[in-house]
């Protein structure tokens, strides 16, 4: 059982509803694509009912005349029916996300635990900052009956992912969030930034090239905190030897690839994305790139 206004369609073109019926599920949809009570829920309840399921909208918002129920309200209706409820929370946020800077606060997996949520899932990736996987957690009897199903053999993690996601949550257990680059790259302050491109600038002196520094904004990511948006500072780079699209070029052609985009009639290098320890690299690329620019156009 699922809101309509719940029927995500998740990266590759993978919908939840066709996902749920590929699985032999017959899905049961409630409620209004922008209005949902505990109410629709509980009328359609029947004896075959298998599970209330609740996919927390992490990649798109709704706003308007919109309302879904809370979890803990859909949490007692399925303890009193005694069926369980699934909560899918897509980002794996383990942090309140309003300490970081953002707007939006993104639902944690220990609060939907709290809540009374029998079987979360969430991302390895995305906010929880490891390698891409699916974690199911909750009550010990679904997981296991989870784990007797023979489709988990095909489907479990092998020990590279196994051995990633170990060292992602250690790092969460001891605090030290700030070794886990998604959450470093939140952190930054424009200070920082603003530093970072005084220095580079300085570096790059000289070269055929007119480098300023431009605003800059992000998402945090298209599967989590959609309204989010990150403030940040850019490199604007405008050569005098070549196009803009050619200079790009040249600068995926380095290696490591140094991706920029093309807006405003400049190469932009977003410095939220780049980690401190590889501006040196940028910087040699840039170098490089000016060069190479330079002897073609002569």
């Amino acid at each position: 059982m699922i809101s309509r206004g719940e029927l995500v369609q998740i990266g590759g073109g993978f919908r939840i509803g066709e996902i749920l019926e590929s699985a032999g599920a017959r899905l049961r949809e409630v409620g209004a694509t922008n209005k949902t009570t505990v109410a629709d829920y509980a009328r359609a309840l029947g004896p075959q009912t298998g599970f209330i399921l609740k996919v927390h909208r992490s990649n798109f918002f709704m706003s308007g005349f919109v309302a879904s129920p809370d979890p803990n309200d859909l949490a007692t209706l399925a303890r009193k029916k005694r069926i369980p409820f699934v909560h899918d929370l897509g980002s794996g946020a383990m942090f309140d996300t309003r300490n970081e800077g953002l707007e939006e606060h993104e639902p944690t997996p220990a609060e939907a635990i709290k809540e009374g949520a029998d079987l979360i899932c969430f991302s390895g990736d995305k906010l929880f900052g490891g390698p891409q996987a699916g974690i199911i957690a909750g009550k010990k009897r679904l997981v296991d009956a989870l784990k007797r199903e023979p489709m988990f053999r095909a489907l479990r993690c092998d020990k590279l992912v196994l051995a990633g996601l170990q060292a992602t949550v250690d790092l969460h257990l001891t605090t030290s969030e700030t070794k886990l680059p998604t959450r470093a790259l939140l952190r930054i302050t424009k200070d920082e930034l603003r530093a970072r491109a005084a220095a580079m600038l300085v570096r790059l002196r000289g070269l055929p090239l007119q480098i300023t520094v431009g605003r800059g904004s992000g998402n945090v990511g298209g599967g989590s905190l959609a309204q989010s948006v990150i403030p940040s500072l850019t490199l604007d780079i405008v050569p005098e030897a070549s196009s803009v699209r050619d200079f790009a070029a040249k600068l995926r052609a380095f290696s490591p690839p140094i991706i920029a985009y093309i807006a405003g009639g400049a190469v932009k290098l977003d410095l939220r994305t780049i980690f401190p320890s590889q501006d040196d690299i940028v910087v040699d690329a840039i170098r490089e790139a000016s060069a190479d620019a330079t002897t073609t156009s002569r």
